[in-house]
């Protein structure tokens, strides 16, 4: 099971030692935390947020914790990405027309179908009761737009547990004062009077918080610092480009060194923001060198 998990995402073998030390301790914890919410005869699903930056290992770890639970547990999971719920580019430069050019790109707040979001989580929490088929949205990063809807993933029995990671998946809004100042050339330049940063900031308190509500359970894998996020989104790049070709699909809009630079300024302030912030109100927190090794963890119940 692992060794095919290690070729499927070309981790190194190392990755192993981390899961037995923390990834597999943590799959345990879900699952007692599922099977309390079913001793209380609660037969909603258990849903587990995950925090981290960009490139921070969230997808992956998800993956492997889905993996688990169902091979150790014959639990029935579902993994989620805030990132599979992005608007179109349509409706994306509908609201760079109507707010701030800014939105055109994907990424912060406001630029998520929520509605499409909210619905979905509720079917899931809902869907050992109601049996209902449900379907899960895909979106194409290289090209910037959902799949078709005909192509979503379907799923037809009751959901025991999902995963759900986002980079801001969370976060909470800002101060108004917090937003006076920009961080970065990207704010300085295309947002000096901090139109785009206030929508984000007003989406984010608006649209995003009440969703954390279906959240049981909070777990942030925290960067050294934003820094690093060039970096391992650049990588991210890079497997995508190499995705791509080998799949000699063409049209996509795989990002250049220099787009990768300018695209990670999105995501700064509320990155920052982030790390600042969540760590001391997450349940289970894993700490990550500029390696996405864990050099320290918080919340993990004794096994």
């Amino acid at each position: 099971m692992f060794s095919r998990f290690l070729t499927n995402h070309v981790l190194p073998e190392r990755y192993l030692a981390s899961a037995e030390e923390f990834y597999i301790p943590l799959a345990k914890q879900i699952a007692n935390g599922y099977q309390q919410r079913q001793a209380e005869k609660n037969n909603s699903t258990f849903f587990v947020g995950v925090n981290g930056c960009q490139g921070s290992g969230k997808s992956t770890l998800v993956d492997f914790l889905a993996l688990y639970l169902k091979h150790q547990f014959k639990l029935t999971v579902v993994s989620l990405s805030l990132d599979d719920f992005y608007l179109s580019c349509q409706q994306r430069e509908g609201l760079a027309l109507r707010h701030h050019p800014l939105l055109k790109t994907r990424g912060v707040p406001a630029t998520h179908n929520v509605k499409l979001l909210k619905s979905v989580l509720t079917q899931l929490k809902n869907s050992k009761t109601n049996q209902q088929a449900i379907c899960l949205p895909k979106f194409d990063k290289a090209q910037d737009n959902p799949i078709a809807q005909k192509n979503w993933q379907r799923l037809n029995a009751g959901v025991d547990i999902v995963l759900f990671e986002g980079w801001c998946w969370g976060v909470t809004s800002q101060y108004t004062d917090e937003l006076a100042e920009p961080v970065n050339e990207l704010e300085a330049k295309h947002d000096p009077n901090g139109d785009w940063r206030r929508h984000v900031n007003e989406s984010l308190l608006h649209d995003y918080q009440p969703l954390y509500s279906f959240i049981d359970t909070w777990l942030m894998l925290k960067a050294p610092s934003f820094t690093v996020t060039y970096q391992w989104r650049l990588e991210q790049e890079q497997k995508l480009a190499a995705k791509m070709a080998d799949s000699e699909s063409g049209g996509s809009s795989v990002m250049s060194v220099e787009e990768v630079a300018t695209f990670v300024q999105y995501f700064q302030r509320l990155t920052e923001h982030a790390l600042n912030n969540l760590p001391s109100t997450v349940d289970v927190l894993f700490e990550l060198n500029e390696n996405r090794e864990i050099i320290a963890s918080e919340g993990l119940s004794p096994c």
